[in-house]
C-alpha cells in the first residue's frame, strides 16, 4: 500500500537524527517532495540549501537519496540513470555531528532545480518553504510503552491522511501502539469486510504496531422514546468484544451515555458490563471506562467502577485514565461542536492532584496522554507532565500511554502536535 505525501515541502515523518553503525549520532535527515508539477532527472538537481535554527548548511553538504541510491550532490548532477519523480520523496542527510537536540525546530529550505525548457538566464527554480519540525528521540525507553490515538489526527484522517498514514506516522514516531475509534476508522463498522480485516493486520505486520484499545460507545439514549435496556447495552458491548478481538486489541474503551454534568454513566453500565465479563475473559479484551475530565479521580463514578472491580473479581474491568484531568490551565481554543467563546467543562482547568493517581495505579490499566498543545520549544502548555512521569516511574507502571491530541484542527497539526508529544515523553522517560 501507498501513503499520501504531505502538501509542505519537508515532511514531518522522517525528520530524524541519523547514526554511524556504532551509534555515534553523526547528522540529521529530511524527506523532501518533489516541489515542482513534474518528475526531473536527478542531473537537474542543483541541491538544496538548509537553515535549522538560524544554522546554515550550503547545498554541497547535503547527501541525496533517491530510489533507494545514496549520491553526493557532485554526483547526483552527474548521474544518467536516477530521476526525482513527482509521487516520490527525496531523502536528504546533513551532516553535523551530534546531530539536532530533541524537539521542535525552526526549518527553512530553498530546494533549486534546473527546467532546460526555462531560459538559462533564469535558472535555477528555486522553491522554499519554512516551518517546525521535530525530532523524536529513537533510544530504548523502559517503563510505559508508546502509542497513538487516531483521535488525534480528526479532521487528516480520511482528507489528507489514509491508515496507512496514520500507521506509518505511528511508527516514525517510534511508538509501537495504535488506538482507534470503531465508529470512526472502520469501514463498514460494526462489520468490517474479511478483506478489510486481513488489510488490517498486514498494515500492523508491515509497521511493527500492536492494536491497543478500541474505542467504542453504547448508546444509551439512541431513540427519543426510551433508553437502552441492560440487555441492549450488553448486547451492544458483545459485539464490540467480539470486534476488539478480531482486530487484535486488548483493551475495550465503552463510553456510555451520561445522566449528568459530571459525567455520571448511565445506570444500566454495571448489570450490563455484568453480563458480558465471561465473554470478556474468554477473548482476553479488558473493558475499561474513561476517566474523563470533569470527573476527578475522587468521586462517585470513579468509586462504583472500583466497587465494581472488587465484587466481581475480574481481571477484565479496569480503569482508563484521560490525562485532561490533571489540566492547570484553561483551553479557549473552542471546541467543534461548542459555540465560539463558550468553554466546555472538560476544557476547564481541574487540576486532580497527580498523587491521586499514584494512589489508585494498580487499578489503571489503560492511560490515555491527552494534551491540547505543546509549544514550539517543547513545552506543554496545560498538563503537568513531569510529575505524571515520575509517579508512572516509581509505582513501576509499564502499560500504554496514547496520545489523544485535542487541541486545534488545521490541516497537519495533529501531527505535528503528537510527534512535539512524543519528543517530550520519550525524553522524560529516558530520565
Amino acid at each position: 500500500m501507498t501513503t499520501v505525501l504531505e502538501r509542505d515541502l519537508v515532511q514531518r515523518r522522517g525528520f530524524a537524527n541519523v547514526a554511524a553503525a556504532d551509534g555515534t549520532v553523526t547528522g540529521f535527515r529530511m524527506d523532501l517532495r518533489m516541489p515542482n508539477y513534474r518528475g526531473i532527472a536527478g542531473s537537474l538537481v542543483e541541491g538544496v540549501e538548509v537553515v535549522v535554527d538560524g544554522e546554515s548548511f550550503p547545498p554541497e553538504a547535503g547527501v541525496w537519496t533517491l530510489q533507494g541510491r545514496t549520491f553526493t550532490l557532485d554526483e547526483l548532477r552527474a548521474s544518467t540513470d536516477v530521476r526525482w519523480a513527482a509521487d516520490e520523496l527525496a531523502t536528504v542527510t546533513v551532516p553535523r555531528p551530534g546531530g539536532l537536540r530533541l524537539g521542535p525546530h525552526q526549518v527553512a529550505v530553498a530546494v533549486r532545480l534546473r527546467a532546460p525548457y526555462i531560459p538559462a538566464f533564469a535558472q535555477p527554480s528555486v522553491f522554499r518553504a519554512e516551518g517546525v519540525r521535530v525530532v523524536v528521540p529513537d533510544a530504548p525507553i523502559t517503563g510505559p510503552r508508546l502509542g497513538v490515538s487516531l483521535y488525534s489526527y480528526a479532521g487528516d484522517m480520511f482528507t489528507s491522511m489514509t491508515l496507512e498514514d496514520a500507521m506509518a506516522d505511528i511508527a516514525d514516531l517510534g511508538a509501537t501502539g495504535i488506538e482507534i475509534l470503531g465508529e470512526a476508522h472502520v469501514p463498514g463498522y460494526p462489520e468490517p469486510s474479511s478483506a478489510w480485516i486481513d488489510t488490517w493486520h498486514a498494515s500492523l505486520e508491515r509497521h511493527g504496531l500492536v492494536p491497543t484499545n478500541l474505542g467504542a460507545w453504547v448508546d444509551t439514549a439512541m431513540w427519543r422514546d426510551r433508553d437502552l435496556t441492560v440487555d441492549e447495552g450488553a448486547a451492544q458491548l458483545a459485539r464490540d468484544l467480539r470486534l476488539a478481538h478480531r482486530l487484535g486489541f486488548g483493551f475495550l474503551r465503552p463510553k456510555f451515555g451520561v445522566v449528568s454534568a459530571e459525567l455520571d454513566p448511565h445506570p444500566i453500565w454495571a448489570p450490563a458490563v455484568e453480563k458480558v465479563l465471561d465473554l470478556a475473559a474468554d477473548l482476553d479484551v479488558v473493558i475499561c471506562p474513561e476517566i474523563h475530565s470533569p470527573t476527578p479521580l475522587h468521586h462517585p463514578v470513579v468509586d462504583g467502577y472500583r466497587e465494581f472491580m472488587r465484587r466481581t473479581g475480574s481481571k477484565h474491568f479496569r480503569l482508563m485514565v484521560d490525562t485532561g484531568i490533571f489540566q492547570t490551565v484553561p483551553v479557549d481554543d473552542g471546541h467543534e461542536g461548542f459555540a465560539k467563546g463558550k468553554r466546555p467543562a472538560f476544557l476547564e482547568p481541574l487540576a486532580v492532584p497527580v498523587s491521586d493517581l499514584e494512589e489508585m495505579i494498580d487499578d489503571v490499566a489503560f492511560i490515555q496522554t491527552k494534551f491540547f498543545e505543546i509549544d514550539d520549544a517543547g513545552r506543554d502548555l496545560h498538563i503537568p507532565w513531569e510529575p505524571i512521569v515520575d509517579v508512572l516511574r516509581r509505582t513501576g507502571w509499564d502499560g500504554w500511554l496514547s496520545s489523544e491530541y485535542e487541541g486545534r484542527r488545521e490541516p497537519y497539526r495533529g501531527r505535528d502536535q503528537v510527534r512535539r508529544q512524543h519528543a517530550l515523553l520519550r525524553g522524560l522517560l529516558r530520565g
